[in-house]
């Protein structure tokens, strides 16, 4: 009986992860456009893709290994609102976020409406790596987190009666047992950035910097280049390396986890003494700065009429959310997002389920070139995706249709659905099972009267998690909408890209509440298994 399943598994992975990446490879090898991107500023577009990732993976995995300190170790004051404060950005999707800091450093910001000057031109290198390190240290701190936990407080408690200060202890004994934390950290967020879209198109072209990510849009947009998929998938293969690359480095740097033995006891927060209450503060206006205020900026100017507007209580008013509710244009992606994303969550929490379930509980010797399969698409830019789903569109004949979004939805978020179930599945005790064969259950009927009804409420947080994501998203849907199958992410984008910047931000507003709403959900529980597993979810 598993075995026709696993075949059909099988070919649903390859069509669904493999097929889609191999189109890009191909059609990449095909002819030779070198002089043509050579010409076009590929090699500036790749310096800037790389200094901005790697200053915004420095960043984050500084501000998140400190986090993970002062929140998991120090007993900082209201460290549970601030988890969730800090955390904000990961529910904010990053061009939103690009949005919202415009609307309050630059000029007409919220700072230059109420202060009279605007603090930073932003746009550009610093504004990108800024924006990047603020959305990819979450990341980080899960990371750093997770291999703190793993360490025994035998350890620490050792060198305390060694005579070492709290602070040395950290120093000399923490800090070196987390290091390949700490560099598997800055790959996954390196990767991450290198491929992002919405920050580099919102904040980074207006200042001149150009990107891998916005020379793929260009080149698909402008309509001045023949085979623009050819020149867009030689692109392509360059992020794609990378991905693999970075991929690569982090499951080395996961082989070096050192496993402990100890007690297994909590650590007793260690206390900040006469400094608790200015790093408290410290920490709580951070939080505040980089998520409330450009928060208000964006809420400000969806209140305002039209840009340059004053802000006073005369002038604000709700006509930009009754406008862009009442639009067409709104409606349409709107019903496209909840439709597509619904239909990503229920695809991906079934295949993932089974992933799952065949890598875990009926292992054999695919169990790991399976899991590979499933994951590798998370370590791939999603403009190398979209750009597969376009080229697998042309052909299918599902080129301009909503089918080649969803595609890439499932390609791109199944592995979202396949973390949370692993776990677990992995933890169930196998007398379940056994239980159930005694009854007279078969093997399959065993596992899914066991190991999968209790592992279903994990593969519905799953694809819960996919639905969220992908109402949000942009990088894969900019590529692939045609008209009618706008999503929300793209009518944003369209907004700004028009100058409409009111509409935009009240859009962003609506869509944002989304993610406040899932982070009050859902926030509790990724932070305590996200930090438990060291993956990101989200």
């Amino acid at each position: 009986m598993t075995l026709p399943i696993r075949i059909v598994l099988w070919s649903s992975l390859l069509g669904i992860a493999v097929l889609p990446l191999a189109l890009v490879v191909s059609l990449a090898f095909g002819a030779n456009h070198l002089p043509l991107l050579l010409d076009g500023g590929i090699v500036q577009a790749a310096v800037n893709s790389l200094t901005t990732s790697l200053a915004a993976a420095v960043g984050a995995v500084v501000i998140g290994t400190v986090m993970a300190f002062l929140l998991d170790r120090t007993d900082l004051a209201g460290r549970g609102p601030l988890k969730l404060l800090l955390l904000t950005p990961l529910f904010v999707p990053p061009f939103i976020g690009a949005i919202a800091w415009t609307g309050l450093v630059t000029r007409g910001g919220l700072i230059d409406r109420t202060l009279g000057f605007a603090p930073w031109d932003f746009y550009g290198f610093s504004g990108v790596a800024f924006l990047l390190t603020l959305h990819s240290y979450p990341v980080a701190y899960f990371v750093v987190a997770a291999a703190l936990r793993r360490i025994p407080a035998d350890l620490v408690e050792a060198a305390r009666m060694g005579g070492a200060t709290p602070l040395r202890t950290q120093l000399d004994v923490t800090l070196p047992l987390i290091r390949p934390a700490i560099a598997a950290a800055f790959t996954l967020t390196f990767v991450s950035s290198i491929g992002d879209f919405g920050i580099p198109i919102i904040v980074g072209v207006p200042g001149g910097l150009d990107t891998l990510s916005t020379m793929v849009y260009r080149y698909l947009e402008s309509g001045t280049v023949d085979s623009p998929l050819q020149v867009v998938s030689q692109i392509g293969i360059i992020l794609l390396v990378l991905g693999v690359l970075g991929t690569v480095l982090d499951r080395r740097m996961s082989k070096r986890v050192v496993e402990f033995g100890g007690s297994g006891r909590e650590f007793e927060p260690m206390s900040l003494g006469r400094s608790r209450a200015g790093v408290s503060t410290a920490a709580w206006a951070f939080g505040l700065v980089t998520t409330v205020a450009p928060l208000a900026g964006l809420a400000v100017r969806s209140l305002l009429p039209a840009p340059g507007v004053p802000l006073t209580l005369e002038t604000m008013t709700l006509g930009n959310y009754q406008r862009v509710l009442t639009s067409a244009q709104t409606i349409n992606g709107a019903t496209n997002s909840v439709v597509l994303s619904i239909g990503a969550g229920v695809i991906c929490g079934i295949l993932g389920l089974a992933v799952g379930l065949f890598t875990t509980r009926l292992a054999r010797a695919d169990r790991e070139p399976m899991l590979l399969t499933v994951l590798l698409p998370q370590a791939v830019p999603g403009l190398v995706i979209a750009t597969g789903w376009l080229i697998l569109g042309r052909y299918t004949g599902l080129y301009n249709t909503g089918w080649v979004i969803l595609g890439a939805y499932v390609t791109a978020f199944a592995a979202i659905v396949v973390q949370t179930v692993r776990g677990p599945l992995a933890g169930m005790h196998s007398s379940m099972e056994e239980a159930a064969r005694i009854g007279g259950a078969g093997p399959f009927r065993a596992h899914l009267d066991t190991s999968v009804r209790l592992a279903l409420p994990a593969a519905g947080i799953g694809a819960i998690m996919v639905a969220v994501t992908a109402v949000r998203e942009l990088t894969l849907s900019v590529l692939l909408v045609s008209p009618g199958t706008q999503t929300l992410g793209v009518v944003i984008f369209q907004y700004q890209r028009a100058g409409d910047v009111n509409a935009s931000s009240a859009l962003s507003v609506i869509l944002m509440l989304v993610g406040l709403v899932v982070l009050a959900l859902f926030g509790s529980r990724l932070t305590r298994s996200d930090s438990e597993t060291g993956k990101l979810n989200v």
